[in-house]
């Protein structure tokens, strides 16, 4: 078991890095040259919401301090404006500028063809649901050592 559950974890992280690899391949692609893959998936998470830096920070996609930085990257760069926010002058919220819009919906439709193409690989629907079903057990099972600051 314990060969078995650190191999899992060793996909997981591997397969985090293809696809930010797989992202890289699409932006240059595309010609874009102001944003890197972080930041495309950054801007994906946030998609055509808007949220306070530190709701995004707590999804737990990213560490603290790339945030920070990555998100500064993106509204130099016209992806993102930020705005404090009218409740909390400490806050400041976070949303996608049209450019941010246009290249969101560019990798929206990557990520259609992408899924429509997984039944040629042998994923289905059911094969992803199990699979997430199991992915989200995990991050359940962590994030009570975690919580509870205990030795598994």
């Amino acid at each position: 078991m314990k060969a078995l559950y650190f191999e899992t974890i060793s996909v997981v992280e591997r397969l985090h890095r293809q696809f930010m690899d797989v992202l890289k391949v699409e932006l240059d692609r595309m010609g874009l040259q102001d944003i890197n893959n972080v930041q495309c998936f950054i801007l994906y998470n946030v998609g055509k919401n808007e949220m306070t830096v530190g709701e995004l920070a707590n999804r737990g996609y990213y560490l603290g301090s790339n945030v920070s930085y990555n998100l500064k990257k993106l509204v130099e760069n016209g992806y993102f404006i930020q705005e404090k926010s009218q409740r909390d002058k400490r806050a400041s919220k976070i949303r996608l500028s049209e450019k941010g819009i246009k290249l969101y919906e560019k990798i929206d439709v990557i990520l259609d063809k992408q899924s429509e193409n997984l039944c040629h690989n042998g994923i289905n629907d059911q094969s992803l649901t199990d699979t997430l079903r199991l992915l989200r057990k995990l991050d359940a099972f962590w994030n009570f050592i975690i919580t509870h600051n205990i030795r598994g």
